[in-house]
């Protein structure tokens, strides 16, 4: 469908379950254009009835911002995410899978990757970066897993879940104050009450919603999903296994190759008149960009359909593209990184089981289980 749409409808007016008409972009170029042009707004958005899966309206925290607030808020988030930062990282991220790898042999085969290693594993990272105490770390799990799931389409699951994780995090900044720590958690702290930078509520929904959220939603998707993906292409599997040099080109491909993110989140509203393929969107209309159709657009990636592993360059846009660029993109990159090299070290006829099954959730589209055996 979006090949069809690409080629003959580019821009075309839709309905989704709930809120306004809109356009839905499928080209590359007009999708660059919606996430990153000043004429398209996230913060116009805010109270309004917005194209979307879920019954209810979320708050969109930092994704309902425009600059100057947006850069405001940002960069304040990105010193935690420098790309020097992440990379010292990798032993702490390698030491974490390497735990939960060994549980999962313990617990014998066949076993859900999901469950057992996709979903825990940036939980545990981003919670020890927040200061999160690690008997809490089952709780996170359970929140980030309400906000991506099926269910939550329904509001019912967001409408409980969002204030009793924003109570949490609260507790967790009281707690700051009382007694300063070095953790991501500590430093916000101190930029909301030193500098006066964040406001409560922006310092509550920047690390919950912002970080928590966005810190583990891809890779507890994606992971599953590239682990499928090369058990379906036997011949990339083999070479990434014989030349492990691969791997973060490898990585960037599957990111654009298999489809992780909604096109029913965050639309951007147009403040003026903007023609994209030929279309004039007219001040006031919702897009939604299509970050899965964009990343294949024939008139950037060569044989958009071939899982190519060493395709360069590969401007893919599934961690966004312009001022909302995923905060935790390096870090994701870098979970994903050692992740799959861990699994094809330490299981060289890694399979599936049977009892695949896939979650279609209002964020986020992945395996739901994902049963492997070795």
């Amino acid at each position: 469908m979006y090949e069809a749409l690409r080629r003959t409808e580019p821009v075309s007016r839709v309905q989704l379950p709930y809120g306004e008409p809109g356009w839905l972009v499928t080209r590359h170029a007009d999708v660059r254009t919606v996430l990153s042009d000043p004429r398209f707004s996230r913060a116009v958005a805010q109270g309004l009835d917005q194209p979307r899966l879920r019954r209810e309206n979320m708050n969109d925290g930092i994704m309902g911002m425009d600059p100057p607030d947006h850069t405001r808020l940002r960069k304040l988030a990105m010193k935690a995410f420098t790309a020097r930062r992440v990379e010292r990282m990798r032993a702490e991220v390698h030491k974490i899978a390497d735990g939960l790898l060994d549980a999962m042999v313990a617990r014998g085969r066949p076993t859900d990757l999901v469950e057992h290693f996709a979903r825990p594993l940036p939980v545990t990272v981003i919670c020890g970066m927040l200061g999160v105490p690690i008997e809490d770390y089952p709780r996170f799990t359970r929140w980030t897993e309400a906000f991506t799931n099926n269910e939550s389409a329904l509001g019912d699951v967001v409408a409980t879940v969002g204030p009793e994780m924003d109570a949490y995090i609260a507790d967790l900044i009281g707690q700051r104050r009382l007694r300063p720590t070095d953790d991501l958690l500590g430093a916000l702290v101190r930029a909301r009450d030193d500098g006066d930078k964040l406001t409560e509520t922006e310092l509550i929904d920047l690390a919950g919603a912002g970080l928590l959220t966005a810190g583990t939603e891809t890779v507890s998707a994606a992971l599953p999903g590239f682990v499928y993906t090369l058990l379906e292409h036997p011949e990339a599997l083999a070479a990434l296994r014989r030349d492990r040099s691969l791997m973060p080109s490898a990585v960037e491909e599957l990111l654009r190759y298999v489809p992780i993110n909604s096109a029913a989140m965050f639309p951007r509203y147009a403040l003026t008149d903007v023609e994209l393929s030929g279309v004039t969107v007219r001040a006031g209309d919702p897009v939604l960009p299509s970050l899965a159709a964009a990343n294949r657009d024939p008139e950037v990636f060569a044989d958009p359909d071939v899982l190519d592993l060493t395709r360069k360059p590969n401007p893919h846009v599934t961690f966004g593209y312009g001022a909302h660029l995923c905060l935790g993109a390096q870090l994701a990159r870098l979970e994903l990184q050692v992740a799959l090299g861990l699994l094809l070290d330490r299981f060289g006829d890694l399979a599936l089981a049977d009892g695949v099954t896939w979650r279609t959730g209002v964020i986020v589209r992945g395996p739901g289980v994902l049963p492997i055996t070795w």
